[in-house]
C-alpha cells in the first residue's frame, strides 16, 4: 500500500491537534478545578469560521480579523481552547481586584483570574505539542472571539483563543 505524503499530512494534523487537547486537558490548573473546554475545527466548519470572523472584521472595522480569516484558508485543523468563568474560593486571594473575597468579586461582575492563568498555561501545553511535532502554529484571540460567536464551545465558555494548524512549506501565520 502506498499513501501519498499529503494525506498522511492530513492524518497527523489532525492527530497532532487530538495531543494538544490532550496537552491542554493534562496542564496544571488552580485548585485542580478543570474548567477548559477543547474542540478541534476543520474541513467545511473552518470555511464558516472564516467567513464569521471576516464578518467581525468587518463589522467592527477590524482589518486584524480580515487579515486572520485569510489564514483559515490555508490551516487545516483548528485547535480551540477555552475556559468557563468560575471563581474557586481561595482564602485571601483578591488576585481579581477585590481583596473581599469571592462573594464580592462576584457582586461587581469581577473574573477569577485562575481560570484565564489555566487557560493561559493550557494554551502553552497545547502550542508546545504543535512545536514538537513541528505543525506550524500561532495563538490567535480572533479565533477564540469567532469559535465564542458561533457558540463552538457552548455557553459556558466566555473566554478563548484558537491555535490554527498548518503544513506547508512556509507557515502562513508568520509574517502576515
Amino acid at each position: 500500500m502506498i499513501i501519498d505524503g499529503h494525506e498522511m499530512e492530513k492524518k497527523a494534523v489532525l492527530e497532532v491537534a487530538a495531543l494538544m487537547c490532550l496537552a491542554a486537558r493534562t496542564a496544571p490548573k488552580g485548585r485542580g478545578a478543570d474548567n477548559l473546554v477543547t474542540s478541534v475545527v476543520s474541513g467545511e466548519d473552518l470555511e464558516k469560521m472564516a467567513a464569521e470572523m471576516k464578518r467581525l472584521g468587518e463589522e467592527y472595522s477590524a482589518a486584524f480579523f480580515v487579515r486572520d480569516s485569510g489564514n483559515l484558508g490555508r490551516t487545516q485543523a483548528v485547535v480551540l481552547v477555552g475556559t468557563r468563568l468560575k471563581r474557586l474560593g481561595l482564602q485571601a486571594c483578591g488576585f481579581c481586584g477585590y481583596g473581599g473575597g469571592c462573594l464580592e468579586a462576584e457582586k461587581v461582575g469581577a473574573h477569577c483570574t485562575f481560570n484565564t492563568v489555566d487557560l493561559g498555561i493550557a494554551l502553552g501545553s497545547a502550542v508546545s505539542v504543535a512545536a514538537n511535532h513541528r505543525v506550524d502554529n500561532r495563538v490567535m484571540y480572533t479565533i477564540g472571539r469567532t469559535a465564542i460567536n458561533l457558540g463552538l464551545l457552548g455557553e459556558e465558555v466566555k473566554i478563548a483563543y484558537g491555535i490554527p494548524l498548518s503544513v506547508s512549506s512556509k507557515s502562513p501565520y508568520f509574517d502576515r
